[in-house]
C-alpha cells in the first residue's frame, strides 16, 4: 500500500467516526429531553409550604366549640367507641365552663402522624431524592418521610410520635404508608393499637393546589378503616416563622384543666 492509499484510508475512517458520534451527540440530547420530561411527568414537585384550604378552624369564631373531627370520625369497636364519645362530651363541657381539659397541644407534644399534616397553622414540604421532608410551623415539628424503604422488621421498629413513613410513586400520585405510631398519640383522642398503619395518597389537583386522602386502618380499634380528606393551597410569598412553645400563658393545673393567662 503506497502512501496516497494510506492517506486515503485514515481520511475515511476519520470521517466514519466523525459521523457516528455526530449521530450521537445529536441523539443524546433527545434522550436526556425525554428522560428528563417522563421524570417530571412521574414525580410531580409538591415543594413548597403548604396552608389548607379552605382554612376549617374558624368558621363561626365560637372558641368555645370543640372542632369536630375529620370525615365524621371513626366507627369504632366496643368499649373505646363508648369510651372516646364519653371523653369528648366531657372535653366540650369543660370547655365551655372555660375550663378545658389537658391535651396533647397544651403539653406542648408533637402532634405525630396524620395529625402534623392538618396544618392547624402553614407547613412546609421539602421534597429531595429519598426523602420528603414535613416542617410544621406548630411546635417546629419535624417529619421524614423515606421513599422506596423496606420497613423495619416489627421487633425493630421503635414506636414514635411520627412513626416509620415509606413512600413511592403511582403515577401522578404520592403514596405514604406510616407504622410504629406510639399509642399515646391520639389524633382527635382517638384511640389506637401499636398495629395501626396510616395510608396517604397525595395528588396535585392544580399548580398550587394539593389533596391528601387519609386512611387509618387499625383492626383492633375500627370497625372500618377511617379515612377523610384534607386539601391545601400552595403560598410561596409565606416564611414559616419560629413557634417555641412554652406555658408562659398556659397553665395546667393539678386537676388536669387548664387556665389561660395564670393558675386557678
Amino acid at each position: 500500500m503506497n502512501f496516497k492509499e494510506i492517506a486515503s484510508l485514515a481520511l475515511c475512517s476519520a470521517l466514519a467516526l466523525g459521523g457516528a458520534n455526530q449521530v450521537a451527540m445529536a441523539a443524546s440530547p433527545a434522550s436526556d429531553q425525554a428522560t428528563k420530561a417522563a421524570g417530571v411527568q412521574a414525580e410531580p414537585n409538591i415543594t413548597g409550604v403548604w396552608e389548607r384550604d379552605p382554612f376549617p378552624f374558624d368558621d363561626d369564631g365560637d372558641e368555645t366549640k370543640l372542632v369536630p373531627p375529620p370525615g365524621g370520625g371513626p366507627d369504632l369497636k366496643e368499649p373505646y367507641a363508648s369510651e372516646w364519645k364519653a371523653l369528648q362530651e366531657k372535653r366540650q363541657a369543660m370547655l365551655k365552663a372555660g375550663t378545658p381539659l389537658v391535651d396533647a397541644s397544651t403539653q406542648c407534644l408533637p402532634e405525630g402522624t396524620p395529625g402534623i399534616m392538618e396544618a392547624i397553622y402553614p407547613i412546609q414540604i421539602l421534597q429531595n431524592p429519598g426523602q420528603i421532608t414535613v416542617l410544621a410551623e406548630l411546635f417546629m415539628q419535624t417529619r421524614r418521610i423515606y421513599m422506596n424503604a423496606p420497613f423495619p422488621e416489627p421487633d425493630d421498629l421503635a414506636p414514635s410520635y411520627y412513626g416509620f413513613s415509606s413512600a413511592h410513586w403511582e403515577g401522578d400520585t404520592l403514596v405514604v404508608q406510616t407504622r410504629g405510631v406510639q399509642q399515646s398519640v391520639k389524633f382527635y383522642d382517638i384511640p389506637h393499637s401499636d398495629a395501626m398503619t396510616v395510608t396517604e395518597h397525595y395528588q396535585l389537583i392544580g399548580p398550587d393546589k394539593l389533596r391528601l386522602d387519609v386512611s387509618v386502618e387499625d383492626p383492633e380499634y375500627l370497625q372500618k378503616p377511617y379515612t377523610f380528606r384534607w386539601e391545601y393551597k400552595r403560598n410561596p410569598d409565606y416564611r414559616i416563622p419560629e413557634y417555641v412553645c412554652d406555658h408562659r400563658l398556659d397553665v395546667i393545673n393539678p386537676d388536669g384543666t387548664v387556665s389561660f393567662g395564670g393558675a386557678k
